[in-house]
């Protein structure tokens, strides 16, 4: 299905940090939440993101990642997820994460 540039422009994706990684035991799925740090604008966000196949909390934080910030909040178990952290799924459903070559300001907008 094609979509026009105006459709496009309406997705809000963002680069922000992750400042907070814990474990998620109530998620369906193995998960983390996460706390991202989207700069002054946005402000912090809480996610929760099904990545635990192949990265660990320790390479997580820190790390620049992309996530759309315009969706409604969703209900994941006892978590108001905020926003949805963007990857690609890999062959065995295990998310990589989109990646940046250089740190960019948090709050920067992609597109």
């Amino acid at each position: 299905m094609e979509i026009t540039w105006n459709d496009f422009e309406k997705v809000e994706m963002r680069i922000g940090t992750i400042i907070e990684v814990n474990d998620f035991p109530e998620a369906r799925n193995p998960a983390y939440q996460l706390k991202i740090d989207f700069g002054p604008e946005i402000g912090i966000r809480k996610s929760s993101a099904q990545i635990t196949v192949r990265y660990s909390k320790k390479e997580l934080l820190n790390r620049q990642i992309v996530a759309v910030v315009n969706f409604p909040k969703k209900q994941i178990a006892n978590l108001m997820s905020e926003c949805l952290v963007l990857g690609a799924v890999g062959p065995d459903n295990d998310i990589v994460l989109l990646n940046l070559d250089f740190k960019v300001e948090n709050g920067q907008r992609v597109g």
